[in-house]
């Protein structure tokens, strides 16, 4: 999937603040979208819930969404995470989120994400996936992309499948949300020179 990119801070070490892909814009959060990703969120919560720890009622509310963007904020120029809001290119609906976190340890970035569950299903996780991937192996330092799950979401497993990315291993883990089932499978694509 082609992506391009534009803005940045120049110094190297951020990513494009946006990337764009077939249908979607990735753009770095702004407390302008926090009202829109309380909503996504309000409209998804039942389908996050089993899988991400944060899905609680609170996370509906616009002003808990504009305080976690301005954290958001602050990891990007810390440089340890970079999070976009996933937007349909056209029209510029907040669809869901997406990041890159630097917790995999030396040369590892992890991708996360979300998509609001009205577009999920329609390849749109995929695609804004892909359109990360190589801008997150472009970062300076980072020799493989990673994107972690447990294994009983499919769902978010049968992303990084589709990408190309391998099953480097599956790790036992506390259980973090509802659905988990304490075996999270760790994909990688590196980096190829």
């Amino acid at each position: 999937m082609p992506a391009t990119s534009s803005g940045g801070h120049g110094t190297g070490a951020a990513p494009p603040e946006e990337v764009t892909s077939r249908s979607l814009l990735l753009r770095r959060v702004h407390a302008a979208d926090a009202a829109a990703i309380a909503r996504a969120v309000r409209a998804s919560l039942d389908h996050l819930r089993p899988w991400m720890p944060w899905a609680t009622p609170e996370a509906t509310d616009p002003r808990a969404q504009l305080a976690r963007v301005a954290e958001a904020d602050e990891l990007w120029e810390s440089g340890t995470d970079f999070i976009y809001s996933v937007l349909l290119a056209e029209g510029r609906t907040v669809i869901g989120e997406i990041g890159l976190h630097h917790r995999p340890g030396e040369g590892g970035i992890e991708i996360g994400y979300w998509i609001d569950v009205r577009h999920s299903g329609l390849g749109l996780g995929t695609e804004a996936a892909g359109a990360l991937t190589p801008v997150a192996l472009a970062l300076p330092g980072v020799t493989q992309a990673e994107i972690h799950c447990d294994d009983a979401n499919q769902a978010s497993a049968a992303i990084p499948r589709k990408l190309g990315y391998r099953l480097d291993r599956i790790d036992d883990h506390e259980p973090e949300a509802p659905g988990e089932r304490g075996r999270r499978m760790i994909w990688v694509m590196e980096r190829r020179d």
